[in-house]
């Protein structure tokens, strides 16, 4: 069992990492939606206290409307801070998991940072944004939203590209928030994959937290992405916990 209250401050901190537009409470249970952009990580129900378990039925869908006013589909973020009774009730209404991810961490102390330069960074969100969406599945048309959201993180940020005979081959960002560096957005070109980009800009934003006075790095990875989850394990990364999303059957 993951320590709670680590899990809660991680929690916290990817909050900040990713800022939604807006943040509800309900009870303890924190409703981010977030209407330029539609990562479920900004769009979700999480949440915080396996004790807050009263009204169930009744606070989803109070939840549905909420999001049904911002035209996005209900879902719900479950870490191991989720009540046992909130998990129950989704069982029983026929709500499907999806997108499992692991959370890793690795304390800075151990890294070596030798043999990683650290690149320019890219000072241009609009130009990063650009660059990751070359790399990655996002669609074109998220490029306002996902700018707009970037360009609200409050804590330390560093945005990372490499480039090779000119062009993006790969790209993630690094926030630095205290004691904790997040890392985030790994992306490699599909026509570069397999020759080291990745692990050569991971060692780099990793370089660059310590230096900024990070104890201890952390990263969301889908869990049965294989090759990623090894390139953070040759680093030294440990799972700490795991999340889903529910949604329900009917979406």
């Amino acid at each position: 069992m993951a320590n709670l209250a680590q899990v809660r401050r991680l929690e916290a901190v990817s909050f900040r990492s990713f800022p939604a537009n807006s943040t509800h409470y309900d009870g303890t249970w924190a409703i981010r939606l977030t209407a330029g952009h539609p990562a479920k990580r900004l769009n979700s129900v999480n949440p915080l206290d396996p004790s807050d378990h009263a009204y169930i039925e009744a606070r989803i869908e109070l939840a549905r409307k909420k999001f049904e006013q911002f035209g996005r589909p209900l879902v719900f973020r479950q870490s191991p801070l989720v009540p046992p009774e909130l998990e129950e009730t989704l069982d029983k209404m026929g709500w499907e998991r999806f997108d499992e991810s692991s959370v890793m961490l690795l304390n800075l102390n151990n890294l070596d940072p030798a043999g990683f330069d650290i690149p320019s960074l890219e000072h241009d969100v609009g130009k990063w944004v650009d660059g990751f969406i070359k790399l990655s599945d996002e669609e074109g048309s998220s490029k306002p939203g996902l700018v707009e959201v970037i360009s609200s993180i409050q804590p330390k940020s560093g945005m990372f590209m490499k480039y090779s005979e000119g062009r993006e081959v790969a790209a993630l960002r690094c926030v630095q928030d205290n004691d904790l560096a997040g890392v985030f957005d790994v992306v490699t070109s599909k026509n570069n994959l397999r020759q080291g980009h990745s692990k050569v800009l991971v060692g780099s934003a990793l370089r660059w937290a310590k230096e900024q006075g990070a104890k201890i790095a952390w990263l969301q990875v889908v869990s049965d992405n294989e090759a990623a989850v090894r390139l953070y394990e040759s680093f030294g990364f440990e799972e700490f916990y795991r999340y889903s999303y529910r949604r329900s059957g009917n979406s």
